[in-house]
């Protein structure tokens, strides 16, 4: 079915000002900000091993004792292959304001600051949509690849201790949740130096909140620095001294503790998240139209699930 292309445009007065605006897009956070272990060059399948160990640390004798135990498992990264089609008849822009862009004769072009725009659209986009699927992707949804917490969700080496069940956050329960958070992460984990607890934008926000004085837990209306709710200006945040990552692609209300070298994210070039192709199909099959094409692969995996520490996330297999 050929991309539906819709132009509204008000009764022609004047010049077109030369700039589009797009809606707000979630940015990729994740991937953008280093939340997540990027493994480019997966052509099909990388293998994530796992090595586990007993307490390899015995009394001494005078004789070589190999008593310990090694365990070797495995964990599988197999991005999955996505797609941009888009196809648009330059013919639908004659009558817009950018019409003396496409040039006087009747085998035109794409107006240019249009193309321009529908390139870094598209592209952001696919960011936006990348991040959604890292944490909450779902492989039966079409444009998704199964996310972090969907693969959680149906592991069940996840100890039940570091399952936390989950409730409406806001700014009077932020401290009290975080901190359930912070109290079921191993302690073998707690100090790593990349470990993070990463949280959904409405959790971020409760906190950001808390901290400027309207939050409970002894926390006064001056805020952080008696500075109020204008304490914060997008810096980092931590709680407990654990550095605190807003997950744009998290669902309200959950949130995931983990080592980012737990996290793998898995692609074939990065390059092609970037690329998107605009093709005029004129000189190929004589018609009017323009296609844009992006193609790319996407998924990601963990390593270690009993270093992983869930919140609000249901896991099926308990």
């Amino acid at each position: 079915m050929a991309t539906t292309t819709s132009i509204t445009s008000p009764t022609y007065n004047g010049e077109f000002a030369g700039k589009y605006i797009a809606a707000a897009l979630l940015s990729g956070s994740t991937i953008e900000n280093g939340g997540i272990t990027v493994k480019p060059n997966v052509k099909f399948k990388e293998v994530i091993k796992k090595l586990s160990t007993d307490a390899i640390v015995k009394d001494a004798t005078c004789d070589f004792d190999p008593t310990s135990t090694i365990t070797l498992t495995e964990r599988v990264l197999q991005p999955e292959y996505q797609q941009v089609n888009l196809q648009l008849c330059k013919k639908d822009f004659v009558s817009d304001f950018e019409a003396i862009q496409m040039g006087y004769s009747a085998h035109h072009d794409l107006p240019p600051s249009f193309s321009d725009f529908l390139i870094a659209h598209v592209a952001a986009k696919v960011a936006q949509k990348t991040e959604q699927s890292i944490w909450a992707g779902d492989t039966s949804n079409n444009g998704q690849f199964n996310g972090l917490t969907t693969q959680i969700a149906l592991d069940a080496a996840l100890p039940a201790a570091q399952e936390v069940a989950g409730t409406t956050v806001d700014s009077s329960n932020v401290i009290a949740q975080l901190g359930s958070i912070v109290d079921a992460i191993p302690s073998a984990l707690y100090g790593s130096e990349d470990l993070n607890v990463y949280v959904s934008q409405n959790i971020a926000r409760a906190y950001v909140r808390a901290l400027g004085g309207f939050g409970a837990s002894g926390l006064g209306a001056a805020g952080t620095n008696a500075m109020g709710t204008q304490w914060w200006n997008n810096g980092s945040l931590s709680f407990d001294g654990v550095q605190l990552f807003v997950a744009n692609g998290l669902a309200d209300n959950t949130a995931v503790a983990a080592e980012k070298s737990n996290l793998f994210f898995g692609t074939g070039l990065l390059a092609d998240h970037n690329e998107v192709k605009v093709l005029d199909m004129s000189d190929l099959d004589g018609s009017d139209n323009v296609r844009v094409v992006m193609r790319f692969t996407a998924g990601v995996q963990y390593g270690i699930v009993e270093d992983i520490v869930t919140y609000g996330i249901t896991n099926s297999a308990n």
